[in-house]
């Protein structure tokens, strides 16, 4: 059964102020700029998320809030995942291994290394980084979920803000 994975970076975040956690880091100007754009680049390509997970980092949350608007995606039904706040691709793998077979499309959105990581994984593709607000589209052919571990999977799309 085909099924696709979105790999999304969070945009890009403030380090003006000083004290702020790495966890509490808001979107600057440019990252609430990039978030809608790459949204709607999504959706223009047929992006029909059954499920979006997000780290509970501020930046990624924002990110993911803004992607789930421009796709028409229910906001209330972002689901934060405490494992994907600078997680490895194993900890993305384990997370998204817990979801339900019924979900046929999901989005990640969160933090490199381990997304850029994560993609070559399941793609061989080579990517170098996932800049922010960046994203990587694979193609499982995945019955469950559960199997993802040991998948193989296609690019179907790789895009960034700048990428023109």
């Amino acid at each position: 059964m085909l099924r696709r994975l979105t790999l999304l970076r969070h945009a890009k975040s403030s380090w003006q102020e000083a004290g702020t956690s790495d966890h509490d880091r808001p979107l600057n100007q440019r990252g609430q700029q990039d978030a809608p754009v790459m949204g709607r680049r999504l959706l223009a390509r047929g992006s029909r998320p059954s499920l979006i997970l997000c780290s509970p980092a501020v930046r990624a949350r924002h990110t993911a809030q803004i992607i789930a608007r421009e796709l028409g995606y229910p906001p209330e039904f972002l689901q934060r995942e405490p494992e994907l706040y600078l997680a490895t691709p194993e900890q993305i793998v384990a997370v998204l291994a817990r979801q339900a077979d019924s979900f046929r499309d999901i989005i990640v959105c969160g933090h490199n290394p381990g997304l850029t990581d994560l993609a070559n994984q399941f793609t061989g593709s080579g990517i170098d980084n996932i800049p922010t607000c960046g994203m990587a589209v694979i193609d499982l052919d995945l019955d469950s979920w559960a199997t993802l571990a040991t998948a193989s999977g296609s690019l179907h799309l790789f895009d960034y803000p700048k990428k023109s």
